[in-house]
């Protein structure tokens, strides 16, 4: 009878392995960000889609960036970190306070997205799952309850003035 379940429950979360990627994603965060340990961490991505149109052939090429997202409640401050699916390397992080923006929205379909609109030019879309099983393109990672807590801080501290 076991066998017939997990069949039908489909992958399931390695969590020893996801564990281990969510203390790789603080050491990374830690290391670049100052006073990294007062935030909270989920991981996020973000898509850049290019269009083409040669003559015949048409269609879009997707990019797929992955961030470290960090946040912290009593500051009111975002700071997301470029990184690798593997994590193996980050980028410098880009701190967002609640202060500089312009707007935020968050877009339920077809992913969890919350965009952020600074003052000035650009934005920043993040996309969140609570796990996604593709370790090529991903970080693999479960975080259901973080992911949660980051949209209950950012529905109500960023996109209400």
């Amino acid at each position: 009878m076991g066998f017939f379940r997990n069949l039908f429950q489909g992958p399931q979360v390695d969590q020893s392995k996801s564990d281990a990627n969510a203390r790789r994603m603080r050491q990374l965060f830690d290391g670049v960000v100052e006073n990294g340990g007062r935030y909270r961490l989920i991981f996020g991505y973000t898509e850049d889609v290019s269009r083409f149109n040669y003559g015949f052939v048409h269609g879009s090429k997707t990019k797929i960036g992955n961030l470290i997202v960090g946040w912290n409640e009593a500051d009111e401050t975002i700071v997301v970190v470029p990184t690798v699916p593997d994590l193996s390397s980050c980028g410098e992080p880009v701190t967002y306070r609640r202060s500089d923006i312009r707007k935020a929205v968050r877009a339920k379909y077809p992913t969890d997205a919350f965009t952020i609109y600074p003052e000035g030019k650009g934005y920043l879309a993040i996309n969140a799952y609570d796990w996604l099983e593709d370790e090529s393109l991903y970080v693999y990672v479960s975080q259901e309850e973080e992911l949660a807590a980051f949209t209950d801080f950012f529905v109500n501290r960023y996109t209400k003035k």
